[in-house]
């Protein structure tokens, strides 16, 4: 009697729906055996049988997992065409994109080696605890995370540093301080989607451990402008916000307002450009600030510059020397024309604790470039001893958006050196043996791999911008020499095989 089955597994539902579920029984399956009759036919033969079972066992011959998934049936015999396009809010990478992004990463890479900084990377896919360790933040809401086959909340990495501070306690006293470490890594992050803002990106991240002077976030900023003035940013074009969370909390302390909710109103007002005022009055009201310290807040959040900040919070406080410090050393090191002041800025993740900065286009038609901050209370969080750090976070996709809109992306052609050609087809395998005389030599090489007309080749070789045409003819062969051809000048001569360069 034939049989259509299908499984379906309960592991990805929400944690809330797994907990009425008990693990032995999270294996469903229904088997629907019917007769061969048509389905216009009666179906007095039909039954349906539905059955428990206990999720798959463990291969014990490989040491793999047997599927809890069977494919689904065809119709008729026919296939179900696939989607061709990727997931909502992610990106293929075809070659063209692809030298793109290679381009920019490769920048992000040398301006890190200038700076000193070692490369890092961590698993994409990390323990859900280690982004949910802070009440308040909007990114909890935005992770991709679901229950593994060993019964284990995971998450898909939406942010670095978090990641950074794991492996800087697995490491312990092994590494001496201070850390620098960089790295390009992909991150996923479920939210709604603007110009320059997707659900995967990659993130440039620099981080500097152990350093408790405002000269940390001097030398971070200094990379970050160091970067724009490569790929041909200026000032003009972009400038970086500056304030401190410092400033936050002296406003907070006035009003003796706990310091458990100074996470969640961080949060609060880094939405200040996003949501009417109104609105923000309203959540902070609701998190238990009084109306008086709502106003006198919102009063000093719009100063927009150190001077003012002076009058309003007296000359005495941690933010303001922190943030004239910071202000008089790029002034020396030589980016002071693209800083500004502006109390606002407060960044949405709650483990910021001192200045913070965000790169901006001065024009206003994207979001954040970049941002980052000092977060010396971090570690603690993860049960460690606190160690002073900072660092800042740089996305590709917005950066992309800004040199499209400025003009200024790279026109990255395929570029290869040479292009072989046998003239014969009972000459490819000589062809070959030359390809590879230039390959061992360094050079690119696209070797014609099938009998094709000259034509062809030299369309070919205008598409992939070949310098160097390489003829293997039979005579040529024969006498120990391949003809070249130099695609620029057309100049044209016979070189032996051990003088091919």
């Amino acid at each position: 009697m034939p049989a259509t089955s299908f499984s379906c597994s309960f592991l990805a539902l929400q944690p809330r729906f797994n907990s009425y579920v008990n693990p032995i029984f999270r294996s469903l399956t229904f088997q629907l055996y019917s007769s061969p009759l048509p389905f216009n036919a009666h179906f007095s033969s039909i039954r349906l049988r539905c059955s428990l079972s206990r999720p798959a066992e463990t291969n014990s011959t490989t040491g793999g997992r047997s599927g809890a998934l069977t494919p689904g049936p065809t119709v008729g015999g026919d296939v179900q065409k696939i989607d061709v396009n990727p997931p909502k809010g992610t990106r293929d990478f075809p070659p063209e994109d692809m030298r793109l992004r290679n381009w920019l990463f490769n920048h992000f890479k040398e301006v890190s080696r200038l700076y000193g900084f070692e490369e890092v990377d961590y698993p994409v896919l990390e323990s859900e605890a280690l982004f949910t360790r802070k009440a308040g933040e909007e990114i909890k809401d935005q992770l991709y995370c679901f229950e593994d086959r060993g019964n284990r909340r995971v998450a898909l990495r939406p942010e670095l540093t978090p990641s950074l501070a794991r492996l800087v306690i697995q490491k312990g006293k092994s590494v001496s301080l201070p850390i620098k470490w960089f790295t390009v890594g992909q991150c996923w992050r479920y939210e709604r989607m603007t110009r320059g803002r997707r659900r995967e990106h990659y993130q440039w991240n620099m981080d500097i451990i152990g350093v408790p002077g405002v000269m940390a976030e001097a030398e971070l900023i200094s990379s970050v402008v160091t970067l724009f003035k490569r790929i041909g940013i200026t000032e003009s074009d972009v400038g970086f916000k500056v304030s401190s969370r410092k400033v936050l909390q002296e406003v907070l302390n006035c009003y003796s307002v706990p310091e458990y909710l100074f996470g969640k109103v961080c949060v609060i007002i880094d939405k200040i450009e996003k949501i009417p005022v109104d609105e923000i009055k309203k959540e902070l009201k609701a998190v238990g600030l009084s109306q008086e310290a709502v106003q006198k807040l919102l009063h000093v959040l719009s100063v927009k510059s150190l001077a003012e900040l002076e009058e309003r919070l007296g000359s005495s406080g941690e933010a303001l020397a922190d943030l004239k410090l910071l202000f008089s050393l790029a002034e020396k090191i030589g980016f002071s024309k693209w800083l500004q002041f502006d109390a606002s800025v407060v960044r949405g993740l709650a483990y910021y604790t001192g200045i913070v900065f965000e790169g901006f286009d001065r024009e206003g038609k994207l979001r954040a470039i970049c941002g980052g901050g000092r977060y010396d209370n971090l570690f603690s969080t993860f049960g460690a001893d606190d160690i002073a750090a900072c660092g800042f976070g740089f996305g590709d996709a917005v950066i992309v958006e800004l040199l499209k809109e400025k003009g200024l992306l790279p026109e990255l052609n395929l570029h290869i050196d040479n292009i072989v050609c046998a003239l014969d087809e009972d000459l490819q395998g000589c062809a070959a043996m030359v390809a590879n005389i230039l390959r061992e030599k360094g050079h690119s090489v696209e070797l014609v791999l099938e009998s094709k007309p000259l034509k062809w080749v030299f369309k070919r070789a205008a598409r992939v911008n070949a310098e160097r045409l390489v003829l293997v003819g039979n005579s040529e062969w024969q006498r120990g020499v391949v003809g070249v051809k130099i695609l620029s000048t057309a100049e044209q001569y016979e070189v032996k095989l051990d003088d091919l360069k």
